[in-house]
Order: C-alpha cells, then structure tokens, then sequence
C-alpha cells in the first residue's frame, strides 16, 4: 500500500470497531445531513449525497438512519445544524495534519481538537498553515487480485483518471473531482471490488520519519479520528511497513 492510502487504509480495518460502539454511523449520518442540505435530497442529481449514502450502506447502516439523515439535511426534520470546519495542524516531527469537522458546537470542537494535538506531541496551528500540502482527488483502491495492472490502467485512463500507482497489494487510482464520478462508474460497471472509493485530501509530498516517531503520529491520528465530530483525517505520513503490519492486526 502505497502513501496516499496508509492511513485511509487503517481507518477502513477499524470500520467494524467503530461501527460497533456507534461511532462511525453518526459520522456517516453527518456527512449525509451536510451532503443533502448542500446538494438536495436526491442521490441522483447530489453525487456527494450518493457517495455518502454508498458509505453507509457499505458498513451496513440501516436504510431507516439514512432515510432520516436525508429528512435532516433538507429540513423536513430537525438536527441538521452542522458547521464544516478544517482544523489543520502539525503532529511529531512536523507530519502535516488536516482534520475534515462536522460540528453543531465549534466552541466545544476547537479546544478538544487542541487538546488532542497538544497531548500527542503537536500543535494545532492557524487556517490555510498545511492546506496549501494536499490536493483534493478522487481516491479508488483496488486490490491487486481483482484485475491486471495493465488492464486496470487502461480502464482508468480512458475513464479519465490521471494516475494508477502501484502498491505492495493494491492499485490506487487518482482523479480530478470533477471527473471522479465518470472513474467511480466505470470502475462500477467493470464488477470490480473496492476497498475505497471517496474524494481525498491527497499529499503533495509523503514525509518519510523512524519508525518510534511514526508510531507516535499514528497515535495523534488515531484519537484525532476517533473524535465524534472528526469525519476524516489526512496527513503526509510514509507509514513504515511494519507499522502498518502492527495497525492491521489490532
């Protein structure tokens, strides 16, 4: 797995977990409330609202929570009050670090989110300090036993995307946003299983640091994550691959 995806990769091994204490279905229910308020209640014509919807259901989350979800972002019900914010921040040894939030309090979500940083050997620092490090993507992670690199390639490209790279046991695939749905489908229509399928925050550059300091970034990242009102995590981490073996067998 190469750079782009390591921690988009822990975080998938975690879902179960996660979904287990109730954590990641309120998560996915504010990223459908935000989706729907911004772009409507129809999945059809709101690709946001259909890939959020896509997330839900790919860990299982009842038909009737979404359906809700939805109510609360166009307004038919109440709790669709929610703020996206970008908290950005520095983690051990300078990781670049950039927090997607959904919030109903941001008086309460910034000095959590402080806390954290400040807990783990980081900083929380101002607006715009590490955005200008990542590019919003398209991100697709295929694993490598269900298609040729070749022919994977050919799929994508002609699909519109603007980059197959190639990892120890997956192919990741980067669009542009605004051809990532195109991707998305025709990646669809080839039968092909994913392990992700989301717009990213992608790095310029991966920052590559030991093995004890990774080990304490990851610790930042995983209660950073963690955080109710977190909905994604992006950092310019090289994750070591023996991390990466440790994380995946928790």
């Amino acid at each position: 797995m190469s750079g782009h995806s390591h921690w988009a990769g822990i975080k998938h091994k975690k879902a179960l977990i996660d979904n287990k204490r109730g954590k990641l279905w309120s998560k996915l229910s504010k990223a459908i409330i935000i989706a729907a308020r911004s772009g409507g209640g129809d999945p059809a014509m709101n690709l946001r609202l259909r890939y959020a919807i896509d997330d839900a259901k790919s860990v299982s989350m009842p038909k009737e929570n979404i359906t809700r979800a939805i109510k609360k972002g166009i307004g038919e019900i109440e709790g669709g009050s929610l703020d996206e914010v970008f908290y950005e921040g520095y983690g051990p040894c300078g990781v670049a670090i950039l927090c997607e939030i959904l919030t109903d309090n941001r008086n309460r979500t910034a000095p959590e989110i402080r806390n954290l940083f400040e807990r783990n050997g980081g900083k929380l620092g101002a607006t715009g300090c590490v955005a200008w490090m990542f590019d919003r993507k398209g991100l697709i992670v295929v694993p490598k036993d269900a298609i040729d690199e070749d022919t994977l390639i050919e799929l994508a490209l002609e699909a519109g995307a603007d980059d197959v790279q190639v990892g120890t046991d997956s192919y990741e695939i980067l669009s542009a946003v605004d051809v990532f749905s195109n991707v998305s489908a025709a990646i669809d229509k080839a039968n092909l299983k994913t392990d992700l399928c989301k717009i990213a925050q992608i790095p310029k550059e991966m920052l590559e640091i030991d093995v004890d300091n990774a080990r304490k970034v990851l610790k930042l990242l995983n209660q950073l994550d963690e955080h109710d009102d977190v909905q994604n995590v992006s950092a310019n981490l090289n994750v070591p691959d023996e991390i990466m073996e440790e994380i995946g067998s928790e």
